[in-house]
């Protein structure tokens, strides 16, 4: 791959494909900063809001990809990326910048890496934070690779982490977001407990919030996030591939148990 980007001028239009709960927001934060914006999900009526905005639509991811010289893919899993990936890499132009911001672990974006024609450079810039930051542009976003040619975009979404080489974003946030789904798994064994033992919901919250697994409370306890607990399993089981993690391990079979929690959000393990 060519370490060099395309041009700040060039930079301005740009491709995006994954418009979900994240990827939404996401592209009209771009659309709202001026960027001419070219947009495909695999279900079309996605796009629909967006294109009312003024955002082109294309017939297809290949189309799509062809379309700009910046491409962001903001996609559910290894599986959803490997897909567009197959369709789109035949028509990726050189000089083609890719910032891959899903949540799909380093061995995706080093797979994403091997199959990319010369000339384009690939950033993985997965993000921290849920609709609510996407919306305002105060997402965290954690970059690997070269992120120069891709820092003014960024900057449009939320705050840069610069992580290393290529993958170790995507390796990051594997780290922290499976440390914050431990630790609403627990904060929700914690509120079992204090039920059990007679505890006021008000009181084991307050001192909960205010104790050394504060952060986790407050995201066990939110009412304006959506995680699905569907891509909080896929995130564990990245995790648990890669390293012996019971305590995970456990956790996965609890957000699983229960198909019906599937696309709620994380808090709902609280509450079943």
């Amino acid at each position: 791959m060519s370490s060099r980007g395309p041009t700040v001028e060039a930079m301005q239009e740009i491709t995006f494909i994954g418009l979900g709960h994240m990827g939404l927001p996401m592209a009209r934060r771009l659309l709202a900063a001026g960027h001419p914006l070219t947009v495909w999900n695999r279900t079309a009526a996605k796009a629909d809001p967006l294109v009312r905005e003024g955002a082109t639509a294309a017939p297809s991811a290949a189309a799509a990809a062809a379309a700009s010289p910046v491409l962001i893919t903001m996609l559910a899993d290894p599986d959803a990326l490997d897909a567009v990936a197959a369709q789109i890499l035949p028509h990726l132009a050189p000089g083609t910048l890719w910032m891959e911001m899903s949540s799909v672990g380093p061995r995706a974006i080093a797979d994403l890496a091997a199959r990319l024609p010369a000339g384009t450079t690939l950033v993985d810039a997965p993000v921290l934070g849920s609709v609510g930051p996407a919306a305002a542009g105060e997402l965290t976003i954690l970059a690997g690779g070269d992120t120069t040619p891709a820092a003014k975009i960024l900057d449009v979404l939320g705050r840069t982490v610069p992580c290393g080489p290529l993958g170790s974003g995507a390796a990051l946030k594997l780290v922290l977001i499976d440390a914050l789904i431990g630790g609403v798994a627990v904060i929700s064994e914690a509120m079992r407990l204090a039920a059990a033992l007679g505890v006021p919901e008000q009181a084991a919250r307050d001192g909960l919030l205010a104790g050394p697994m504060a952060g986790a409370a407050a995201r066990a306890f939110a009412q304006d996030a959506l995680y699905p607990v569907r891509l909080a399993a896929k995130d564990i089981a990245l995790a648990t591939t890669t390293a012996d993690l019971p305590v995970l391990t456990r956790v996965h079979a609890l957000l699983t148990a229960h198909p019906g929690l599937a696309d709620r959000d994380l808090s709902a393990v609280l509450t079943g």
